[in-house]
């Protein structure tokens, strides 16, 4: 059994590297990213095995850079087949929200996606930062954000964050119990 007490201290978590997703046609998941939402093609990976598995599994592994180093990556299995949805997660659940500099930005952002054929939901006003939300090619629901407060409200707010957490929790005990 480990001691906790002489375990090394967490890494410090510098920024997301990547998050990857099932892509259903690398071609037409490039052309969204790159061609209409601006993020270029940066780095690509081709294998007929995973390396963390051994498996056999013929694929293609694309990354897209944002402006802060991180990326948003998928894989291309081959088979013209995108990620099923969660079946027990609505479909405005799961999503990736990145940030843009201004309502401006948000503003034209919408202009050009809607100018693509792309439906687009807002913008929506989340009182901190207004968003704009639309799916891309594979399924993927996506969000354009601005923020909209200060960084010194963002700071403020963020102080009682826990305390906010643990009445949710203890709501939701409740609530559970109550149905049985």
């Amino acid at each position: 059994m480990v001691d906790i007490q002489t375990l090394p201290p967490p890494a410090k978590v510098l920024q997301l590297h990547h998050y990857a997703y099932r892509a259903k046609d690398a071609e037409e998941t490039r052309h969204f990213y790159e061609d209409i939402l601006g993020l270029p093609l940066y780095h690509w990976i081709q294998n007929d095995r995973v390396p963390s598995t051994g498996e056999y599994c013929p694929y293609t592994h694309f990354f897209f850079r944002l402006q802060d180093g991180s990326f948003i990556a998928f894989f291309d299995l081959g088979d013209d087949t995108a990620a099923l949805p969660s079946p027990n997660t609505p479909a405005w659940v799961n999503h990736i929200a990145f940030s843009v500099e201004s309502i401006q930005a948000l503003e034209d952002s919408k202009t050009r996606l809607q100018a693509h054929g792309i439906e687009v939901l807002g913008i929506t006003d989340h009182r901190i930062f207004k968003s704009i939300y639309f799916f891309d090619p594979n399924g993927i629901r996506l969000e354009l954000s601005a923020q909209v407060a200060p960084a010194e409200q963002m700071q403020r707010e963020s102080l009682d964050v826990r305390a906010q957490l643990d009445a949710w929790t203890q709501q939701k005990r409740e609530r559970n119990q109550q149905r049985g």
